[in-house]
């Protein structure tokens, strides 16, 4: 499996970091998990391109993991693209329709497949992934894709979401904020660190980072492990990651 990181930031920009995106890929299978402002460029300077996707797998409905969703399709249907699937949690559908219903002339340009999910398991562009309810200020899950591949979405950090993602080969986890920024719908470093101790994660990877971040980052390892002995990085916009 190979995970390119398309936008490791958040809802406040960096020069250097867009919005959330993922691209998932094995066996000749292609996933992009969100889509946020930015997606359709690192798609085109990670040399797969837009027209490589048909599905999109939703974690959330913020704005910063959806807003290329709509232009995505529009560039599809420029491009002679005919469908595209789009999976996510209790709400996609409205939100779909909602984009459309603002952009009329969008209608029916694709054979679109909305398909709303729970926290259970299911299939979606080849892949076998299980959902898991996470903490957030809107309806958002985790997904883990076997043993390789867990990401959080948007979360506080919590015992669930860490039993959840443990075994995994790769943990995705949103880190938006250094220890003295109080916040509430996502975790802090310390707070990390305390529910990923004693967990069986093969590399952690760090992303959704907010500007705060910037600078900080050996900081909030640091204090990540102090609790946690396990390998941590910071994800960074077009990397990619081999999971064996």
């Amino acid at each position: 499996m190979r995970v390119t990181f398309l936008g490791t930031g958040s809802a406040i920009p960096t020069g250097d970091r867009y919005q959330s995106s993922i691209l998932v890929q094995e066996d000749g299978h292609s996933l992009l998990v969100d889509c946020g402002s930015g997606s359709l460029q690192r798609l085109q300077q990670s040399g797969v391109g837009f027209e490589a996707i048909s599905s999109v797998l939703l974690t959330h409905h913020h704005l910063d993991h959806v807003a290329d969703l709509l232009p995505l399709m529009k560039a599809r249907w420029l491009a002679g693209e005919e469908s595209l699937e789009i999976v996510g949690p209790q709400g996609t559908k409205a939100l779909v329709d909602g984009l459309l219903s603002v952009h009329e002339y969008m209608q029916d340009r694709l054979e679109l497949q909305v398909r709303e999910v729970v926290a259970d398991d299911f299939t979606v562009a080849g892949f076998d992934v299980r959902g898991y309810e996470t903490r957030h200020s809107l309806p958002c899950l985790a997904y883990r894709f076997d043993d390789y591949l867990t990401v959080s979405g948007d979360s506080e950090a919590f015992a669930g979401l860490a039993n959840f993602a443990d075994g995994s080969g790769i943990l995705v986890h949103d880190c938006s904020f250094p220890d003295d920024v109080d916040v509430s719908n996502h975790p802090t470093p310390d707070a990390l660190g305390k529910v990923l101790a004693g967990k069986d994660i093969g590399r952690v990877y760090l992303t959704h980072l907010y500007p705060h971040t910037e600078g900080r980052h050996t900081e909030m390892r640091d204090s990540i492990a102090r609790h946690y002995d396990g390998d941590v990085r910071f994800a960074e916009d077009l990397q990619t990651v081999s999971i064996e």
